[in-house]
């Protein structure tokens, strides 16, 4: 497969009052044409403010983005204008993401009027009821309000609005857990369904670990501002290597009794350590039941440890399992 999305060095730092805050530190990592890559890890951990920075919602404050070859990061607005009908964002609360002022046909229109897509009101009116139809939705919500609608529908609202540019690639930013769990399942699968009907590619942001194993071919695991793992999905989760992956995964249910109750469960003691004006070392050293002293000295350098499994940890070949 091609690289449709490459990562390189991306930072994103806050000015704060008691120094520099360092949401998104130097992480790199390569999105496949067709592919679903998820990002997991903590509240706090900067996956949305990756996603952001990634399609420059935010500005980035050091690194590259390339989408398609091209580096996006050094484009004009204008340029950039051209460049977003390729890159979309699903947003994580629907009830805060649709303004409840605007019919449904004007939210789901607005990219297309910003744009100038369509040439006349009744090809506008068709093309915000063949976008509805695509996510589940008829011709006769288009002139309901938001407020009119369950959070799993508004969600799907979200998707049209996303898909009105035909993108190319979008970012889930954590697109289900706003929603009932009954809701979660049905917008995940309708997600599945739409990248195989148009050829989408995803970045999907979330928490709930198993749903991020069920739609994502590859995942990688974020800790306070650091990409610490990357690997393929059930690699991931079958041969976690390192220790705050093992952690985060261990505190995955099991749906049986008996195998929850002998389950071991990996608890990080401690404290998550401030982003502000982090040491040069390994962010997780202080909650780390194998740290060393090299932890404490060096940031630990993403290697491939196995074939397609990418680590950040200078203990993580002997982790390999």
């Amino acid at each position: 497969m091609e690289k449709l999305i490459s990562v390189k060095n991306l930072k994103k730092y806050f000015k704060v009052s008691a120094g520099t805050l360092k949401a998104v530190d130097d992480v790199s990592f390569d999105i496949y044409d067709g592919e679903t890559f998820g990002l997991v890890g903590e509240s706090g951990c900067g996956k949305s403010t990756c996603g952001r920075t990634l399609l420059r919602l935010y500005e980035p404050t050091g690194g590259e983005v390339f989408f398609n070859g091209e580096n996006i990061c050094g484009l004009s607005r204008d340029k950039m204008t051209v460049i977003r009908k390729s890159m979309q964002m699903i947003f994580q609360d629907p009830y805060a993401s649709l303004d409840p002022r605007m019919p449904v046909e004007d939210i789901v229109a607005e990219p297309l009027d910003v744009h100038g897509i369509c040439k006349n009101a009744t090809e506008r009116h068709e093309k915000v009821v063949e976008l509805l139809k695509l996510v589940g939705l008829g011709e006769e919500h288009a002139s309901r309000f938001p407020h009119e609608f369950s959070g799993g529908q508004r969600q799907r609202v979200g998707i049209a609005r996303a898909l009105a540019l035909n993108p190319k690639f979008i970012v889930c930013d954590e697109p289900i857990s706003a929603l009932d769990v009954s809701i979660q399942a049905q917008v995940v699968n309708l997600l599945k369904e739409l990248q195989n009907k148009l050829g989408l590619t995803y970045l999907f942001i979330a928490h709930d670990l198993s749903m991020v194993r069920y739609i994502s071919d590859r995942v990688g695991v974020m800790y306070l501002g650091k990409m610490v793992e990357i690997a393929e999905s059930n690699e991931l989760y079958d041969n976690p290597i390192h220790p705050y992956t093992s952690a985060l995964l261990s505190a995955i249910p099991i749906p049986d009794p008996d195998v929850q109750k002998s389950r071991k469960r990996i608890v990080l003691e401690g404290d998550v350590p401030s982003p502000i004006n982090p040491k040069p070392c390994c962010r997780l050293k202080d909650r780390c039941a194998y740290a060393i002293d090299i932890c404490s000295k060096e940031e630990p350098v993403m290697q491939e440890i196995k074939e397609k499994h990418f680590v950040a940890c200078h203990r993580a070949k002997e982790f390999i399992k």
